[in-house]
């Protein structure tokens, strides 16, 4: 008989038909009540059993944890909470836990802590809070790839390991088959890589943008969509060493093109989560109300969860000049009253998240772009402006700031003149030999183009109301943390 899942009965009605489910046990009451779960949803499936009818070493069997397969007719539930409910004719236990054993882990029925759930990151997923999170990223990642095929994008997988710095920061992985203990030297004394796999140095990458753009200007449309590493040691609720980083790039697209892109993916992705993580986001809410409660009423967020998701789907995004905002900044009482950890000052300043914050959520009260940043804190890739009429320098970025988070996207129009490229990798100290192949983008046919780049778990966070980025993947990775 074809086995159902638990999603599926829930939303059924009443049947003579037999059903067949198999899920794991969440609690068993009385000797009679089974509430089962097996991942399809947030809600368990009551299994009504006569116990009477079943021997007693069986129904011990039945503990929490344990995975069972049950046969049985679905009919109206006598109780609240469920439409039917399972009337059971026969349960096999196929995977027993023990009780005992099952108290020393996070499946026994009590609150924990999440920072103990990530010592048990291969258990955790059995619990509600990241059983929903888990189902919503898998949502979102499937709205990501919708949005850009809907859309006439091509899908590009970037390399996983490169021998260029992308971000030009240099905290990146290094990749090698030497031996770690005693690795083979040059005549100058240095790690001879010539000697290596690849015959030369190399990383994990930090970004599939420098690759995506080489494929836009072929393809016009392209997004990339994978794994990226950063060896920065960042030990907060914001940073992990391994993440997932979606990264569209576009020909003949400028900086306000850029901007209409990534404001019209976001409210699109947010906007699936919304239609299809229904049950999921309820109780993800629910579990940030409650979170919130036990902080000092300053601190609480002035949304609910679906109200911040609303938020950003149903308002314009206000777009401000980097100079504007600093202005704002400037002139705010957090500012002149030194409430800021970092105080702005003058232009230039690099905006920590504090100020997004403030512009996001007490100044404009909707998504802001700020774009037109100071060169001098920007990648080289990102195209020069013309000099303004004081003379500072600014390039053609631009950042997408949400309530809650902050930044949550960075792009950028793309230099696409080589004689301006070439002087600012050589200002900026970016070898030239090992980026020929970028430079030469410029040589053949040169165009505007643009792109951006979202973290996904940066998404996965604002949409599931999770305060520390380490619970939005399945197994983080983080100074000192490789486990599982």
């Amino acid at each position: 008989m074809q086995t159902n899942n638990i999603k599926d009965l829930l939303q059924s009605e009443p049947s003579l038909h037999e059903v067949v489910i198999n899920g794991w046990v969440r609690s068993f009451r009385s000797n009679r009540f089974i509430a089962l779960n097996d991942g399809s949803t947030i809600k368990n499936l009551q299994c009504v059993v006569d116990f009477e009818n079943f021997e007693e070493a069986l129904l011990k069997k039945i503990t929490v944890g344990a995975a069972i397969k049950v046969t049985g007719n679905i009919v109206e539930s006598q109780g609240k909470g469920q439409k039917v409910e399972i009337q059971v004719t026969e349960v096999e236990v196929l995977g027993e836990a023990d009780p005992e054993e099952v108290k020393k882990t996070i499946l026994s029925p009590k609150r924990h802590s999440l920072e103990f759930l990530r010592e048990q990151a291969h258990l955790r997923i059995r619990t509600n809070t990241f059983s929903a999170v888990m189902r919503t990223r898998s949502k979102l990642s499937f709205a990501v790839h919708e949005y850009f095929q809907k859309n006439g994008f091509n899908y590009m997988h970037s390399p996983i390991i490169t021998g260029s710095d992308a971000e030009g920061a240099g905290e990146m992985f290094r990749v090698t088959g030497l031996d770690a203990k005693s690795p083979i030297l040059n005549e100058e004394g240095n790690v001879d890589f010539k000697q290596d796999f690849f015959e030369k140095e190399t990383n994990l990458t930090v970004s599939g943008q420098l690759e995506a753009e080489t494929y836009a200007m072929a393809l016009g449309k392209v997004y990339t969509f994978g794994p990226t590493f950063r060896a920065e040691n960042s030990n907060t609720s914001r940073h992990l060493a391994e993440f997932w980083m979606i990264e569209p790039e576009v020909a003949f697209l400028d900086l306000d093109g850029n901007m209409d892109l990534a404001e019209d993916f976001i409210k699109y992705v947010v906007n699936y989560a919304i239609e299809h993580c229904a049950d999921d986001l309820h109780f993800l809410e629910q579990r940030l109300f409650d979170e919130e409660k036990t902080k000092p009423t300053s601190e609480r967020s002035e949304m609910s969860l679906l109200e911040k998701l609303n938020f950003v789907r149903d308002n314009n995004f206000k777009r401000v000049s980097y100079t504007e905002a600093i202005e704002i900044l400037k002139r705010s009482k957090p500012n002149q009253k030194k409430k800021f950890k970092y105080i702005i000052n003058e232009w230039g300043a690099d905006l920590q998240s504090e100020h997004e914050r403030f512009l996001v959520e007490k100044h404009f009260k909707c998504p802001v772009i700020i774009y037109d940043y100071p060169a001098d804190i920007k990648s080289f890739y990102m195209r020069l402006n013309e000099n303004t009429q004081d003379d500072r320098k600014t390039v053609r970025a631009m950042d997408v700031l949400f309530p809650g988070i902050g930044e949550i996207v960075g792009g950028a129009q793309r230099e696409e003149r080589y004689d301006v490229l070439k002087q600012r990798m050589e200002e900026m100290g970016i070898p030239l030999d090992e980026l020929y192949w970028y430079l030469d983008l410029r040589k053949f046919g040169t165009a505007v183009h643009s792109g951006f780049g979202l973290g996904f778990e940066r998404l996965v966070q604002f949409v599931t109301g999770m305060g520390n980025i380490r619970d939005v993947i399945p197994f983080p990775r983080t100074p000192g943390n490789a486990s599982f």
